[in-house]
């Protein structure tokens, strides 16, 4: 366990150490989740086209339990385990590019898990009507490695937020057309 926590802090100094100065606005503001809301409002636009305002309606109320259910998951992950951030870590902090600071434990990611539970459910359900859907997989992986870039997270943080969340996203859809097929959405 020691040699991946120790290959996890070497791939994160790495990734980390790529960014630079100039660079850090553009990383703070794809860090926030509000500034993706156009990109999301063109999904949901998308969605709405082929499945109508009802539908889009009840895949929102999913998604919002699914993000709830993410997003108090991680909370519980990261004050069971207490992994430190690498801006809190002492060993880490020193060599590496800290642009944001937070106090709160590292391990999972929560952007990781969210993005990925929600882009997977989103997948599942609007790739049948658009061909290049899988490319709305670049949302969670330019939106955690911002956490990266920052200092805020450790490589194994994001994949585990990933594994999380996308495993989430999957019975998330499952639920969903489980309900759909019985209520005959």
């Amino acid at each position: 366990m020691e040699q991946l926590i120790n290959l996890d802090e070497q791939l994160f100094v790495f990734l980390n150490g790529l960014g630079s100065t100039p660079f850090d606005g553009f990383w703070q503001i794809i860090t926030k989740q509000i500034n993706w809301a156009p990109f999301f409002i063109a999904v949901f636009y998308l969605l709405q086209r082929k499945i109508g305002w009802k539908n889009l309606g009840i895949i929102i109320l999913f998604l919002a339990v699914l993000i709830t259910f993410t997003d108090q998951m991680t909370n519980l992950f990261k004050n069971t385990f207490e992994r430190l951030r690498p801006c809190n870590d002492l060993d880490i902090n020193q060599i590496a590019r800290i642009v944001e600071e937070r106090s709160s434990f590292s391990f999972f990611s929560g952007h990781a898990a969210n993005s990925m539970a929600s882009t997977m459910f989103v997948f599942l359900i609007i790739r049948k009507y658009y061909k290049y859907t899988y490319l709305l997989f670049l949302f969670p992986l330019i939106f955690a490695y911002s956490r990266i870039y920052l200092g805020l997270h450790f490589p194994g943080d994001i994949l585990a937020g990933y594994l999380f969340g996308g495993s989430f996203g999957y019975v998330f859809y499952k639920m969903y057309n489980h309900f759909s097929k019985k209520c005959n959405w």
